[in-house]
């Protein structure tokens, strides 16, 4: 399977930084897309950003020119950097790791467990 260490989440005041990190290891045969999304309770997971393997990225249009998603392929890395960060940027952050498993030869999305990130004065 695929275990993910996930960091950089916490509370910061609107208009603040945060960098959210993601590591991925275990039985991993294949990276199509790294990426991360976002769930408030009540909501369906959404979004957030995403990186191919290519370095092809797609950001929801809530975070473009806000949030930078950039990836290390040779460490299967992850990192969003946000930046002007608003209030409704609050909510759990999920990597997430679309690939195949040398175990599991299908392309299937693997996820993080999540960190915070609450923006809030």
């Amino acid at each position: 399977q695929v275990q993910f260490v996930e960091s950089g989440g916490g509370l910061v005041q609107p208009g603040g930084s945060l960098r959210l990190s993601c590591a991925a290891s275990g039985s991993i045969f294949s990276i199509d897309a790294m990426g991360w999304y976002r769930q408030v309770p009540g909501k369906e997971r959404e979004l957030v950003a995403i990186i191919t393997s290519g370095g092809s990225t797609n950001y929801a249009n809530s975070v473009k020119g806000r949030f930078t998603i950039s990836r290390d392929n040779a460490k299967n890395t992850v990192n969003l950097q946000m930046n002007s960060l608003k209030p409704e940027d609050t909510a759990v952050y999920y990597c997430n790791l679309r690939g195949r498993l040398y175990t599991i030869p299908v392309i299937k999305d693997y996820w993080g467990q999540g960190t915070q990130v609450t923006v809030s004065s």
